[in-house]
């Protein structure tokens, strides 16, 4: 299982379930009703998109949230990693 400590690592492991399924950002975002560009925005962590879009796009990249406590190491120091 991957974490996403961050919407730069959700980013990544949206782009990589999409492409071992086989879709292009455009075929994604169709599937979801957003355009190429907010895909790619999302993909490279940099996107505000809406909580229901991301719940969108993992449904179409047949993927679901998991919710856990944080586990903590020497360097987190209690911050947020974004």
């Amino acid at each position: 299982m991957q974490k996403a400590t961050s919407p730069k690592i959700l980013g990544q492991i949206l782009k990589s379930a999409r492409r071992k399924i086989g879709l292009t950002q455009d075929q994604a975002g169709n599937l979801v009703g957003i355009t190429q560009a907010m895909v790619s925005r999302i993909e490279r962590g940099e996107s505000n998109a809406r909580i229901d879009t991301l719940f969108r796009l993992m449904a179409a990249l047949e993927m679901e949230m998991t919710i856990a406590p944080r586990e903590k190491t020497m360097d987190q120091g209690g911050g947020d990693n974004w």
